[in-house]
C-alpha cells in the first residue's frame, strides 16, 4: 500500500473521520469526501487533460485543501505534483516550469497576473482555475462536478515513481527538483508514526507552506496516512496559529525556530491554552535552547528533529524524555534510518569529532529531476551526503554544528556557526543570531554575527563580544556585531546566509553596524 492507495483505504477504514479542516471557514472534509474529490480530479485530468503516469501537474497557490486533493489525485494516476513556491519572482517560476514541463497548471486567483505573464513564456497545455473560471481555463469545482467517481486504474505501478517534485531553495545555484517517490513518502510516514507515536486521535495545523517539505512531509502526510486531522492555514501567522492550536485542541505541532520566536513574541502567547498539546517539534535549523525553554516553562514538551527535503524529512528523533537532558541534540536516527559521520574521503570519524552527516534508508529520495550530475554527487553507494556537519556525543546522540558551505576557516581554524550561535542565543538581550564568515586579508575569513535583539532590551556590540569571551575560544568570538530587525529567509524559513553575508560585506565596507537593507517581511504572503 503506497501513497496512491492511502485515501481509498482511509475511505473504507475511517470514512466519516475529519481529514482536513479549513482554518479560514471551519469547513471540513471527511476521508470519504477527500477520496471522492481526489478521484474525480484524477479522472478529469486523465479524460480532459490527457494526464498519464509520470506526467507533471504544477500548482501555484497558498495553502488550501485543494493542494492536498491534487496531491492524492496525481498519486492515483501515478502522475507527479509540483507545488510551486509562490514567493518566487516570475523568471524563477518560469525556470522551474520549463524544467519540469507540466501538462497542467492549477492556480488561484491571487496569482492570475503572474500566470498571465507565464502563459507568454511557457508551453503548458491546460490551466485549472481554483477560484472560479478565468476566461478559457477550466474551473476546478466544475471540473470535479462533471467527472466520474470510478476508481482510477493504472497499467502498472512502481513504488519508485515520483509522487512529488519539490524544488530546493536555490541558495547555492540553480533550483534542483528533488524526486520524492511513493516509496520514499511511505517510509518517511512509517518513520514518523513509529518515532512520534502518531495516531488517528492526533491533530495539527498545516501552516508551513505546502511547496516545502516541512509543510507536506513533517506532519501533514504522516497524519493523513494514520487517519489524523490537519487544520489547513493559508500561511503562518503567529497569533492566528496560537488561536488555532487552542480552538481545535491540536495535539502535535511542527515549526522552524523563526516561527517559534514569533509565537513567543505574540501577545497571545501567555494566554494560549496548550493543555491539549502532546509535544512541539522544531526543525529546519538548530533551535536556540532559551527559545525551547520558554515553551517548556508553559508546560509544553518541546523537542527537535532533523531532516532534509531529500531524506524524509523525519530521519532523526529526540525522545521527549531526553528533550531537556539533551537540549540542542537532534537525537538518534529514526527506526528505519541509518546514519554515519564521515570525513572528506568518506571514512567514519571517531565519536566526538566533526564530519559530514550521511544517511541511508528507504526514506531517501531517488535523486533530482533531469539532473544526473547533482544526483551522482549527492547519492554515493546508497548514502545521501547531506552537506550538514555533525558530531556524536559519548552516548551516541547527534548534534548539527553547521553546513559544509557555512564552515568558517579563520587562520586555519574551523569555526562551526551553530556552536557560536548557541552561545549568542543565551544572552538575555539576544532574540536570534546568525554567524557568517567575512573575507579578511590576514586570516582568510573572520567571524561576524548578525543579531536581532529582544523586545524591550538594548545591548552594545562590545557587550555581546565580552559576553562570549569566557564561553568561546578566542578565534571563535565574533569580531563584529551587526544589528538587524529581521533576517533574510529562504522559503523553508532558514536564514539565507549567502544573502546575509553579501549585505554585511556591503555595509561593512560602508562602516555601518546596522544592516538595514535586508529588513523586510519574514513570511510574505505572496510575491
Amino acid at each position: 500500500m503506497y501513497v496512491r492507495d492511502w485515501m481509498a483505504r482511509r475511505a473504507i477504514l475511517s470514512p466519516d473521520k475529519l481529514a482536513i479542516i479549513d482554518a479560514a471557514t471551519g469547513a471540513g472534509l471527511t476521508y470519504r469526501k477527500l477520496d471522492e474529490r481526489a478521484t474525480r480530479l484524477a479522472n478529469f485530468w486523465r479524460e480532459g487533460c490527457g494526464v498519464r503516469s509520470g506526467d507533471r501537474v504544477a500548482v501555484l497557490a497558498m495553502n488550501r485543501a485543494e493542494i492536498l486533493e491534487a496531491f492524492f489525485a496525481a498519486a492515483k494516476l501515478t502522475a507527479i505534483l509540483v507545488p510551486l513556491n509562490y514567493r518566487l519572482a516570475q523568471p524563477e517560476l518560469q525556470y522551474i516550469l520549463e524544467d519540469c514541463e507540466p501538462q497542467v497548471l492549477l492556480y488561484e486567483g491571487d496569482f492570475q497576473p503572474v500566470v498571465a505573464r507565464l502563459r507568454q513564456q511557457v508551453a503548458i497545455k491546460h490551466y485549472l482555475a481554483l477560484d472560479g473560471s478565468e476566461g478559457r481555463d477550466f474551473s476546478y469545482e466544475q471540473a470535479l462536478a462533471g467527472s466520474k467517481v470510478d476508481p482510477v486504474e493504472v497499467e502498472r505501478f512502481d513504488a519508485e515513481v515520483p509522487a512529488l517534485i519539490i524544488y530546493t531553495s536555490g541558495t547555492t545555484g540553480r533550483f534542483k527538483g528533488a524526486l520524492l517517490s511513493h516509496r520514499m513518502l511511505t517510509w518517511n510516514s512509517i518513520n514518523t508514526n513509529l518515532g512520534w507515536d502518531l495516531t488517528s486521535a492526533d491533530m495539527t495545523t498545516a501552516h508551513a507552506p505546502l511547496f516545502h517539505t516541512g509543510g507536506f512531509n513533517v506532519l501533514t502526510l504522516p497524519l493523513l496516512h494514520v487517519g489524523g486531522t490537519v487544520v489547513v492555514m493559508r500561511s503562518f501567522d503567529a497569533t492566528r496559529t496560537l488561536e488555532m492550536i487552542e480552538q481545535y485542541r491540536c495535539t502535535v505541532f511542527f515549526g522552524v525556530p523563526t516561527m517559534f520566536q514569533m509565537m513567543l513574541e505574540s501577545p497571545r502567547f501567555g494566554d494560549t491554552d496548550f493543555s491539549s498539546m502532546r509535544f512541539l517539534i522544531s526543525g529546519g535549523a538548530p533551535c536556540p535552547i532559551p527559545l525551547m525553554e520558554a515553551f517548556q516553562r508553559r508546560g509544553v514538551a518541546f523537542t527537535q528533529g532533523f531532516g532534509l527535503t531529500e531524506v524524509g524529512p523525519n530521519c532523526f528523533r529526540l525522545g521527549l524524555e531526553d528533550a531537556v537532558r539533551k537540549a540542542g541534540s537532534i537525537g538518534l536516527p529514526a527506526f528505519h534510518s541509518q546514519a554515519r559521520i564521515v570525513d572528506e574521503r568518506g571514512r567514519d570519524v571517531p565519536r566526538g569529532e566533526v564530519g559530514e552527516l550521511i544517511l541511508s534508508g528507504l526514506h531517501v529520495c531517488s535523486g533530482y529531476w533531469q539532473n544526473s550530475a547533482a544526483t551522482e554527487a549527492a547519492l554515493v553507494d546508497g548514502w545521501f551526503y547531506t552537506g550538514d556537519l555533525a558530531r556524536q556525543d559519548a552516548e551516541g546522540y547527534y548534534y548539527i554544528v553547521g553546513r559544509t558551505k557555512d564552515l568558517i576557516i579563520s587562520g586555519g581554524e574551523n569555526i562551526y556557526p551553530a556552536e557560536v550561535e548557541a552561545v549568542l542565543h543565551t544572552h538575555p538581550a539576544v532574540a536570534s543570531a546568525a554567524l557568517v564568515g567575512i573575507s579578511d586579508p590576514k586570516w582568510g575569513e573572520t567571524p561576524v554575527a548578525a543579531v536581532i535583539t529582544r523586545q524591550g532590551h538594548s545591548v552594545t556590540s562590545q557587550q555581546i563580544i565580552d559576553y562570549c569571551s569566557d564561553k568561546l575560544a578566542r578565534f571563535k568570538i565574533p569580531r563584529q556585531i551587526f544589528f538587524v530587525n529581521e533576517f533574510p529567509l529562504s522559503g523553508s524559513g532558514k536564514v539565507a546566509k549567502l544573502v546575509l553575508k553579501a549585505e554585511i560585506e556591503k555595509d561593512r565596507m560602508n562602516g555601518s553596524q546596522a544592516v538595514t537593507s535586508i529588513v523586510g517581511e519574514i513570511f510574505p504572503e505572496k510575491n
